[in-house]
């Protein structure tokens, strides 16, 4: 067992970002058994779980003429566009079936709200405001974070850089998390995590 300072956070391995979802990561499903392999050894496990609302303002359906992987200026900044997705309640937004989230210390719902979207575990699109995470773990008194999950480049990336900028020692386990690797996005991601410390294995 690791020291009562480490926990693992499983960032959003949820069954429409597994083959066969409204947003597949490629291999998504592929990290499950090694994930829960990995729960045993942390004292502290964090699960969190896209939470949409239908019609979130980040789906593509909800902007006429817009196609997925898009853009648009929303009040907080550029947004991407996604299909329909992790939509409260439905299939889609359940943890994979394999998943062990009975290991789960806590499992953090983001992206509920339907005017912003939320790519990080500490903190909404708009950079500002928080989940709520940041205080679990300090009262906790969890200072060294693991991430495993998806996506490496999107929700891993914001979640992890997060984490380093708010004084938190950050580790990812690389093949335990997948991308979608847009226009090179995997590359730029880990790069933009060395940058800010986050120790990528």
């Amino acid at each position: 067992m690791r020291p009562a300072s480490e926990a693992l956070i499983v960032i959003d391995v949820q069954n429409d970002f597994c083959p066969g979802g409204a947003l597949p990561v490629p291999e998504g499903d592929v990290i499950v058994p090694g994930i829960n392999a990995l729960m045993r050894e942390f004292p502290a496990v964090i699960l969190t779980q896209d939470w949409h609302p239908a019609r979130h303002s980040s789906f593509a359906s909800e902007h006429p003429g817009a196609a997925p992987m898009q853009t648009v200026e929303l009040p907080y900044g550029t947004q991407i566009l996604w299909p329909d997705h992790c939509v409260q309640g439905t299939k889609g937004a359940a943890f994979h079936p394999d998943l062990e989230t009975d290991r789960a210390d806590l499992i953090l719902r983001k992206g509920f709200r339907r005017d912003i979207d939320s790519y990080s575990a500490f903190f909404e699109n708009d950079r500002q405001t928080p989940t709520g995470l940041e205080g679990y773990l300090r009262t906790r008194g969890l200072t060294r974070l693991t991430m495993v999950g998806l996506a490496t480049d999107v929700c891993v990336n914001f979640s992890a850089q997060d984490a380093a900028r708010l004084g938190f020692e950050v580790e990812l386990h690389t093949e335990l998390a997948r991308g979608i690797d847009h226009e090179g996005s995997l590359a730029k991601a880990l790069a933009e995590m060395r940058e800010m410390g986050v120790e990528v294995r």
